[in-house]
């Protein structure tokens, strides 16, 4: 009897959590929201939209931006050319970007990318399992990681180019004070 109210009650959390996601990702009431945040970004590897492998191991040394979406997502749709904006600006200045799709079918992402020409690479996540490893429930949701591979703020929901832009100006400041002091206090050779 316990495994049978165990395992309804879980059942439920599954749905609830399912419609929360659904919800948001199709944008009926997609609000964005910005956390300052200090943890590690897990090492996120798999195969990219052409089968290549792909890992954000690759991408140790740069300020990155991660972003998850999926080609069924309205809030996906609406933020992508911000994206693209914002990706070609900040490449000159080392920024990398990392594109996570989520719960896709192969050929709607690679069309998606082709259609938006998408500068970055983003890895194939059929199976939703990098939602747990990020934390995520809905889509779209943008990391913004240090250089030192620390993720400084979590974006929920659609972001825009003057707020991403904003974001990484913040982390890119706060490297280039980090690396003068750093310099600053070295010794002499």
């Amino acid at each position: 009897m316990e495994v049978v109210r165990f395992t309804r009650s879980f059942l439920v959390l599954v749905v609830l959590a399912g419609a929360v996601a659904c919800s948001r990702a199709r944008g009926e009431e997609s609000t964005t929201g910005v956390r300052e945040v200090s943890q590690p970004l897990p090492v996120l590897s798999g195969e990219d939209l052409r089968g290549n492998p792909l890992s954000s191991q690759d991408l140790e040394g740069h300020v990155l931006v991660v972003n998850t979406w999926a080609t069924w997502c309205t809030p996906c749709e609406r933020e992508q050319p911000a994206l693209v904006q914002v990706a070609d600006r900040y490449a000159p200045l080392g920024v990398r970007f990392l594109g996570i799709n989520h719960a896709d079918q192969l050929a709607a992402a690679q069309e998606w990318v082709r259609r938006y020409d998408v500068p970055y690479p983003s890895l194939s996540d059929p199976s939703g399992r990098f939602a747990a490893t990020l934390g995520y429930i809905g889509l779209p949701d943008t990391y913004v990681v240090d250089r030192s591979g620390t993720i400084r703020f979590v974006v929920t929901g659609p972001t825009d180019a003057p707020q991403l832009s904003g974001l990484l100006d913040r982390v890119l400041a706060d490297q280039a004070s980090t690396s003068s002091a750093t310099a600053a206090n070295s010794p002499a050779r």
